[in-house]
């Protein structure tokens, strides 16, 4: 047997936006057509240490690979000169068991799905129209959601608030060239997202970053940094005054992230979550129906969707005969 190892800077040339939000939307909708296999994800929180580990794996029904992925998170690795994420993808033949390829992307096609899941949640839950966007946090994943969001709005400005203003700083002058919108630092988050359409929060908080009295008719939040019980960026109260709660996963949402904290503090009851994002997808519930609602995606990431990716570059790999080849 030979399998396949691909480096991220392989993976970097292999995947493209477009299609990253296309196969993440089409994971989604498998999921919830009952058309994916996703075990229960396993996480370490490490918070002596200001980091965390996720374990996500699925077998979307057709595809000839299923995947596991192991992603960690650790947060203050920029003072020591290293990136924030690392990890890697262990891709199996799902006809034999054996092993076709090791991708090691270091994160990065867990913060490509995430950014993907993010611009799906905004495409169906925010306004046609989004004028203005807000990004809190200004890390990896912040500039991802930003680039993904793009591939289904066109906001005129954004606005970004960091807990470092140099980082904002910096985010700003970077995502402006790179992407041809105006992007401005804001000194607070209350700055940052007065008057946005959409609000993107991408920091590993674990305290609420934004007050629900902030919120304005029309607005709605996508929120993704909340991955783990103890994480928190939204205002629980926040959730009482949603038209629609989204989320992700409920059973990952009802122990984890922001919806956990809101269930927990009673402002939602678990049955007021109003959909999974897949099923809005998929079309069995609609997404935003009135101009004025305020809306909330929740999400903690799915195993389908790392799954998404890492058939998208396991199939390009064995199509073009990429990579290293080793004999096992």
């Amino acid at each position: 047997m030979q399998v396949g190892i691909l480096s991220e800077q392989a993976i970097r040339q292999i995947v493209d936006p477009g299609a990253v939000v296309a196969a993440v939307r089409d994971a989604l909708v498998q999921h919830a057509r009952g058309q994916a296999i996703m075990p229960e994800p396993s996480e370490m929180d490490l918070a002596q240490a200001r980091g965390d580990m996720h374990v996500k794996g699925a077998y979307l029904m057709g595809a000839p690979f299923f995947s596991y992925k192991a992603a960690s998170g650790f947060y203050d690795n920029p003072r020591r000169g290293l990136p924030v994420n690392a990890g890697l993808v262990l891709v199996f033949d799902a006809e034999t068991g054996f092993p076709r390829a090791i991708l090691f992307d270091n994160g990065y096609l867990t913060d490509l799905r995430t950014g993907a899941a993010g611009a799906v949640a905004a495409d169906l839950l925010a306004v046609a129209d989004v004028r203005q966007v807000a990004v809190l946090g200004a890390g990896v994943q912040a500039r991802r959601q930003l680039e993904m969001l793009l591939q289904v709005r066109s906001p005129a400005r954004v606005s970004v608030w960091a807990r470092r203003p140099e980082q904002a700083e910096a985010y700003a002058r970077e995502m402006t060239r790179s992407l041809g919108v105006p992007v401005t630092p804001q000194p607070s988050a209350r700055a940052a997202m007065e008057g946005a359409d959409v609000l993107i929060t991408t920091t590993p908080a674990r305290e609420p970053l934004v007050r629900a009295e902030w919120f304005e008719p029309g607005q709605h939040v996508t929120a993704v940094g909340a991955d783990l019980p103890d994480k928190q960026e939204l205002d629980p109260a926040l959730f009482a005054r949603a038209d629609k709660v989204v989320v992700d996963s409920v059973s990952q949402a009802i122990r984890s992230g922001d919806t956990h904290h809101a269930i927990a503090g009673g402002h939602l009851a678990p049955g007021g979550i109003y959909a999974e994002l897949g099923d809005i997808a998929a079309g069995l519930r609609p997404g935003r129906e009135r101009d004025a609602e305020i809306t909330i995606a929740d999400l903690t990431g799915l195993g389908v969707q790392d799954a998404a990716m890492a058939n998208l570059v396991a199939e390009r790999m064995v199509a073009e005969k990429l990579g290293q080849m080793v004999e096992i």
